[in-house]
């Protein structure tokens, strides 16, 4: 299999750097290129048709959302993925617009940007889980329900009648948390969020992460319904 080929674009030399040598360590990936600005990240991409490029939010010359519009126009083969220093869901709603397939904050690149990658290239959507404390806040204000609550019945099959508790699955599933860390972080057993996220699937027709989370920017879920 041939290894996934990479292009960087960030301002900071040693970021790069420092990002080259997590990538190059795995096998199966490896840095095709480098570049340091909007215009030059555009351009390297048109010519080398990386796999994935990794972009930063806020680099010079227009930044990330400038080049992630640019470069799936010209190389719609080219999933991208962005980074930022800032957990934020104003860079989150404006990036997954521009048609990313990944959003890493800076903070937790050395442990999830491996994690997206290899996300990415399966056709899959990541988002950092370090996104996820921002929606908690405005889910858990006094309103959910205990943690044992019961898992939903039959009777809930409208699409547009989700529970409180499936809310909750859906934001966590479609900021990055995997089954396990949702069961987590709502207090429920693993299986009791498969079945949350199995009755989502049927009652919305979700097929894939990428499905979830565009479900929830249109819903109003991730707040990416309202405009930036």
């Amino acid at each position: 299999m041939d290894a996934t080929r990479i292009m960087l674009a960030d301002d900071h030399a040693i970021l790069r750097s420092g990002l080259s040598m997590l990538i190059d360590s795995r096998d199966d990936m490896e840095v095709v290129g480098q570049a340091s600005d909007t215009a030059e990240a555009i351009e390297m991409a048109r010519s080398l048709k990386p796999d994935i490029a990794i972009v930063d939010i806020t680099m010079p010359g227009g930044g990330g959302v400038k080049a992630a519009e640019a470069i799936t126009e010209s190389c719609p083969d080219t999933r991208i993925i962005t980074l930022t220093m800032h957990d934020d869901q104003a860079y989150l709603r404006a990036v997954l617009s521009a048609g990313v397939s990944g959003f890493v904050v800076k903070r937790s690149a050395d442990t999830r940007l491996l994690d997206a990658i290899d996300a990415v290239r399966r056709g899959q959507l990541y988002i950092d889980p370090a996104m996820g404390h921002r929606v908690m806040k405005g889910l858990f204000d006094g309103k959910a329900p205990p943690a044992g609550e019961s898992e939903p019945t039959k009777d809930e099959s409208s699409a547009d009648n989700l529970s409180l508790r499936e809310r909750q699955v859906l934001s966590l599933l479609a900021y990055g948390y995997t089954n396990r860390e949702a069961a987590e972080k709502l207090g429920l057993s693993m299986r009791s969020v498969e079945t949350y996220r199995a009755r989502m699937a049927e009652k919305l027709g979700f097929q894939s992460r990428k499905d979830l989370v565009g479900y929830a920017l249109r819903s109003g879920i991730l707040k990416g319904g309202e405009p930036l």
